[in-house]
């Protein structure tokens, strides 16, 4: 096959063990685009903690205002489901590319516009208001943007090689995590911020926290533009060719494929609880935003903290690769159920690795790095076991739909049950709440069979 694009129609044969653009542009689009989808995701995610239950929301119980923010971070994730099957229906049925490009434009423009929005002290409640608004759109468009990276990843690979090329949009994940906290730190220290004794009209907290926000609009130009280059996916041009489109992708979805529905949403459930309890929930624990129920709080400042992270997600990227590598070689259920079971015994530790009264920074690091670790090795194959559980026709809707219902059960309410769960009954019931998502993971992974061998276009 030449490079030009793919017909959509017609009666020229389709070979779909070769993509229709070199392969490192395939690369690059699916990692570029990811980073961007997840950086803009992120920079909210540390704003959430660090600037808007001070910003955008009324004054009066510090705790009370960061569940508020908590509420807002989540409600992207209400959205998230929505937006994979807004954008899955189209990717099922128009194609993967012109999917690609509206997720990120969606995703986009509502980060600038955050980025612009005036205050609680400027324009009340309408403030609070707006920012659930744009997040949610936040929420919409990266609903929409994993599946149809992965799908470009996953039905453009080489035979046996599925699970190292799928894990190029994972990488996604922690560059744009890392990149997010880096400008933020940058920021802080630039403009010589302390969260716990600036004032109000601190210039960080007046406009510097909304440089990242902005600046975001160069990078979405750069995905863009990278986007815009690809073709369709040989898998989805051969489905095409053989007619096997379907008008309503959700309703054959959930006619043909319940099952693997209900199992990719539990397969992805610890990953997701694991994610946002390390990052964002940990966040506000470490520096002192929540008190345990024993009545100590931890102080590492916001500065140091977003130091650690910076250092512990660079073993989250160098974990992606190895475990796109060892699920190619072992399968991805055994892969998965070893690390998830891991990841159980990981929580089952937070009472001895945070214990209020012993936390030291240095405590906190490998606190940090060990779950960072285990993030890559659960995240990385699921850009793979995911679509492998569905057909062509319903691929992009069904792989998204079970990525982002777990995003609702394991990352939109983990910060706000974690929190509640340490004020209340101390740290260590983090730990339990983790383990137990970890268990019916294992549950999920024990009821799918094997998908290493399986044909995507004959699937």
């Amino acid at each position: 096959m030449s490079e030009a694009t793919v017909p959509s129609t017609g009666s020229a044969p389709v070979d779909p063990a070769r993509p229709a653009v070199p392969r490192s542009r395939i690369v690059i689009a699916s990692m570029v685009g990811t980073s961007i989808e997840f950086f803009d995701f992120y920079i909210y995610a540390t704003a959430a903690v660090l600037v808007f239950p001070t910003l955008f929301f009324p004054k009066g119980n510090d705790t009370a205002a960061l569940l508020s923010s908590f509420a807002t971070f989540g409600l992207a994730f209400v959205a998230r489901p929505i937006g994979s099957v807004l954008f899955g229906h189209f990717g099922d049925r128009v194609g993967r590319k012109a999917t690609l490009v509206g997720s990120l434009l969606t995703m986009g423009i509502a980060t600038f516009a955050i980025g612009l929005l005036p205050t609680f002290s400027q324009i009340g409640y309408a403030a609070p208001a707006l920012l659930a608004l744009l997040r949610f759109c936040q929420g919409l468009g990266l609903g929409g943007e994993w599946s149809g990276a992965a799908l470009l990843a996953t039905e453009t690979a080489e035979k046996g090689k599925r699970a190292w090329a799928a894990m190029w949009p994972q990488l996604g994940a922690p560059i744009g995590f890392f990149f997010a906290n880096g400008i933020f730190l940058l920021l802080m220290l630039g403009m010589d911020f302390d969260a716990k004794s600036a004032a109000t009209n601190h210039a960080f907290l007046t406009w510097g926290w909304r440089i990242p926000f902005l600046a975001s609009a160069i990078m979405v130009v750069i995905g863009l533009y990278v986007r815009l280059k690809l073709t369709e996916t040989p898998v989805f041009a051969k489905a095409v060719e053989e007619g096997k489109k379907v008008r309503a992708p959700l309703a054959e979805v959930v006619k043909t494929s319940w099952r693997p529905l209900i199992a990719g949403t539990f397969i992805m459930l610890a990953t997701y609880t694991l994610f946002y309890i390390v990052t964002t929930w940990t966040t506000s624990y470490g520096t002192g935003k929540v008190t345990d129920a024993s009545g100590v709080k931890l102080s590492i400042s916001y500065v140091d903290f977003l130091g650690l992270q910076l250092i512990s997600v660079l073993f989250f990227a160098a974990c992606v690769p190895l475990s796109g590598w060892l699920a190619d070689r072992y399968g991805r259920r055994v892969v998965l159920l070893v690390i998830t079971g891991a990841i159980v015994i990981f929580g089952l530790c937070f009472g001895w690795l945070l214990n209020p009264s012993s936390v030291t920074d240095g405590v906190m690091l490998g606190f940090l790095i060990l779950g960072m670790a285990l993030m890559g090795l659960t995240f990385g194959p699921m850009s793979a076991i995911l679509p492998e559980l569905f057909p062509t026709n319903v691929r992009y809707t069904g792989s998204g739909i079970a990525y982002n219902v777990a995003s609702i059960l394991g990352a939109a309410v983990a910060p706000f049950i974690a929190t509640w769960l340490v004020a209340d009954f101390g740290v260590a019931w983090v730990g339990v709440y983790l383990a137990v998502a970890g268990v019916l993971t294992l549950l999920a992974l024990w009821s799918v069979q094997e998908t290493r061998s399986v044909d995507l276009s004959e699937v």
